[in-house]
């Protein structure tokens, strides 16, 4: 019998951690359209892609660095970089 309940439980915890993963990319997404917003009133604004980009960049890092640590800040930097050098913001990849 333990070992049904084990498999109980660890699907209680497969089925929090799907409902955690599409939490997330519904947040996501939100911000996504969010940000694609000010970057089209930016745009509108007459400002230029890569001015608003810093500015975008700037207040996120600050904010991250703020509540979660330099650490985090850095990784997710890394991880960026590595995106950006496999082509994955190249337009015809751009999810939006």
């Amino acid at each position: 019998m333990g070992g049904a309940a084990n498999r109980v439980d660890m699907a209680m915890h497969q089925g929090l951690g799907d409902i955690d993963a599409l939490i997330r990319e519904e947040m996501r997404m939100t911000s996504a359209e969010s940000h694609g917003e000010a970057w089209a009133e930016g745009l509108s604004a007459g400002i230029e892609p890569e001015i608003i980009a810093e500015a975008a960049l700037s207040t996120a890092f600050a904010e991250l660095v703020r509540s979660s640590g330099e650490h985090v800040a850095l990784a997710l930097l890394d991880r960026m970089r590595e995106k950006v050098a496999a082509g994955e913001f190249q337009a015809e990849r751009t999810r939006h």
